[in-house]
């Protein structure tokens, strides 16, 4: 098998040749394309057999990634973000009116920096954001390796980089913040206390 920098290596040039991988992130394996590439991301709706009106959250490398997808008008937006990232939360934002409908048909979008380097790494090497799902079946069991990833993918993707066990071993905590008041819509990898903490300390601050 290559070692792990030619994997990541060979992951990029698959993403540029508008391929689809997995990979390991902060909380689960995630399958990734360049959202900016809409036959790749048809291409994983078809891989999870996911429905299409659900849309993929968005990864990006850095916080100053974050206008060229959504358009973060709330200022605890920023908080959060500056808090929890590069980290376990999904915010959902509302997304930047030039961003492809088969990215966010309707007027959000969700967005995470990972903390994995090699997440990162594939993100920074790209120059844009990746699709970040988890890499399973719609409906499964999430994958915390690359034999997981295997087991339920096999050959449906160009390549399964082996960066090891998944330390988070659950998917990011999400939380919409499109409408100015923050909600927790999904419990993940962050706990609700650590979430509802961070809102309690924004209002302190700006009150």
């Amino acid at each position: 098998m290559d070692d792990l920098q030619e994997q990541v290596e060979k992951g990029v040039k698959i993403l540029r040749e508008g391929g689809v991988i997995a990979f390991p992130t902060d909380t689960v394996y995630g399958l990734g394309a360049d959202a900016f590439n809409p036959k790749a991301v048809e291409r994983i709706y078809e891989i999870k057999n996911r429905p299409e009106h659900m849309p993929f959250p968005l990864l990006i490398a850095d916080i100053s990634q974050l206008t060229a997808v959504a358009e973060p008008r709330a200022e605890i937006a920023w908080f959060l973000a500056r808090r929890f990232w590069p980290g376990g939360l999904t915010l959902v934002l509302p997304k930047r009116s030039s961003l492809p409908s088969y990215l966010a048909k309707g007027i959000t979008v969700g967005v995470r920096i990972p903390n994995h380097p090699i997440c990162l790494t594939l993100i920074k090497r790209l120059g844009r954001a990746i699709i970040g799902t988890s890499a399973n079946l719609s409906g499964k069991t999430t994958s915390l390796t690359a034999y997981e990833v295997k087991q339920q993918l096999a050959d449906k993707v160009d390549l399964i980089i082996d960066g090891g066990k998944c330390l988070g071993g659950n998917e990011s905590t999400i939380v919409d913040i499109a409408g100015g008041v923050p909600v927790i819509l999904r419990q993940g990898i962050i706990p609700r206390h650590e979430i509802e903490d961070a809102f309690k300390e924004y209002e302190v601050i700006n009150n």
